[in-house]
């Protein structure tokens, strides 16, 4: 059985979510332009390139290639971009950077402690995502509240920074979400088929099994209040807020 088959459960209200979402994402690309979304090929965030493709908006979509991706994020990654009508755009860590930390510290070092698997997210996630984001004036991301109790109170439209972030499907179930990847037939990653709800680098993430937190396959070895990686975690300087 595949993760649409399992999981596809609308809500009762879920064709106003989804008005609502369609009308967000209106809004804006009229109102906010330029934007993009940000991508990690998971469930949330195919739905919303399909609604940016079928709604014909001008939302450019780019995905951070970190080198450490499952190969079959990777062969979504290709697929996405050699099918969506909006611009795919792959950015990747500064190769040096990368060949420095783990000459330093190991291909494991994320496993050792917090800072360092911290440091590994900086090298190869938000340095990327600072990159990704110059010049816009508004993102899209597939945070949803129901995902971890620190995402509890997303936001559908957060201005808490100048650049303003689009939570699109932010109060969608997981139902909602495969319920409409199965509606419209939406070409989602495998591993969701293999108990992986939660997708990131390869070291970082497992399959959970039933019962387990939506996130706890996501750096298992640390404590809950740990796992974030830097791309929407609040900090109290008013630096860039840099986790997927």
């Amino acid at each position: 059985m595949g993760a649409s088959d399992l999981h596809a459960r609308a809500s009762r209200d879920f064709d106003a979510k989804l008005a609502d979402t369609r009308a967000l994402l209106v809004q804006a690309a009229a109102d906010y332009s330029p934007l993009t979304q940000a991508s990690s090929l998971g469930a949330e965030d195919v739905v919303i390139t399909h609604l940016i493709n079928s709604l014909a908006l001008d939302i450019p979509v780019f995905v951070l290639d970190t080198g450490m991706l499952h190969a079959q994020t990777l062969g979504l990654l290709a697929r996405t971009q050699a099918t969506s009508r909006t611009p795919v755009t792959v950015y990747r860590p500064v190769n040096e950077a990368v060949i420095q930390f783990v000459a330093r510290e190991g291909k494991e070092a994320m496993y050792r402690s917090v800072d360092l698997r911290k440091a590994c997210c900086h090298i190869r996630k938000v340095e990327p995502l600072e990159r990704a984001l110059a010049g816009q004036r508004a993102w899209l991301t597939g945070l949803r509240r129901e995902q971890s109790n620190a995402r509890a109170e997303v936001p559908l439209v957060d201005t808490s920074d100048p650049r303003v972030k689009f939570n699109p499907l932010g109060n969608w179930s997981w139902g909602d979400v495969w319920h409409y990847i199965q509606l419209h037939q939406v070409d989602y990653n495998p591993l969701h088929d293999e108990f992986y709800p939660s997708i990131g680098c390869a070291p970082c993430t497992r399959a959970i099994s039933l019962g387990e937190d939506f996130r706890a396959g996501r750096w298992w070895w640390e404590d809950e209040a740990a796992k974030e990686c830097g791309l929407h975690v609040k900090h109290e300087e008013s630096t860039e807020k840099v986790s997927a």
